[in-house]
C-alpha cells in the first residue's frame, strides 16, 4: 500500500515549490516524486511514471494508492497507476487523519531538516530532500516498524568496535556506525 501527498517550501526569494512524494506504508519508506513551482497537470501525470521506474521489479506488486483530493491530482495520474493494476483511493473531504501517514512524513521532514535550512533554489531542495530521505530510510529508526530502518541494510557491521559520526547536511543531522 501506497500513499502520496504535496507539501510546499518557501524559498529565501519567496518563491513557493510543491514537493510530491509517495510512501510505502508497510515498511515507511520515502521517495520523493519531484519538485516544482507550478504543479500542471502533465507534470503530476508523469510523476507515477516515473516512480514505477524507480521501483523497479519489487518482489510484492503495489495494489493501493492512498490520496487527498487535491485539484493537483488530475484523471491522468489516476490512469497511470490503474495501468500498473493500482487501485487509487481518495480520503474523505477535509479529513487530514485519513492520510496520516504522509502528514506525519510531511512533519518530520519540517521540523528534523527544513525548519533549520534556508532553501535558495529548486536544485538546493531536490539536494536535501536526497540527504534527508535517504538518511529517513537508511539510518533513521522508526517506532512503527520496532526501531528498524525502512531499508535494512545488506551487510551488518560485527557488534563490536568503535562507533563513528557521520554528518549528514552539514551536521545538522549525525547518524552513528561502527567503524569498520
Amino acid at each position: 500500500m501506497l500513499t502520496c501527498d504535496f507539501f510546499t517550501v518557501e524559498t529565501v526569494s519567496l518563491t513557493r515549490m510543491y514537493v510530491l512524494f509517495f510512501i510505502e506504508l508497510r515498511r515507511r519508506q520515502v521517495w520523493p516524486g519531484g519538485v516544482t513551482t507550478h504543479p500542471t497537470g502533465e507534470w503530476v501525470t508523469q510523476q507515477p511514471r516515473n516512480l514505477t521506474m524507480a521501483l523497479g521489479e519489487r518482489t510484492a506488486p503495489l495494489k493501493l494508492l492512498v490520496r487527498d483530493r487535491d485539484a493537483k491530482f488530475v484523471a491522468g495520474f489516476d490512469a497511470a497507476f490503474a495501468a500498473d493494476g493500482v487501485r487509487v483511493v481518495k480520503t474523505p473531504v477535509r479529513a487530514p487523519r485519513a492520510n496520516a501517514y504522509a502528514e506525519r512524513w510531511v512533519r518530520s521532514v519540517r521540523a528534523e531538516c527544513l525548519d533549520w535550512v534556508l532553501i535558495w533554489n529548486r536544485r538546493h531542495l531536490e539536494r536535501v530532500l536526497s540527504a534527508y530521505v535517504a538518511h529517513y530510510n537508511l539510518a533513521r529508526p522508526h517506532r512503527g516498524i520496532a526501531l528498524e530502518v525502512p531499508v535494512a541494510p545488506d551487510k551488518l557491521p560485527p557488534p563490536t568496535g568503535p562507533i563513528e559520526r557521520v554528518d549528514v547536511l552539514g551536521g545538522l543531522i549525525h547518524e552513528y556506525h561502527r567503524a569498520a
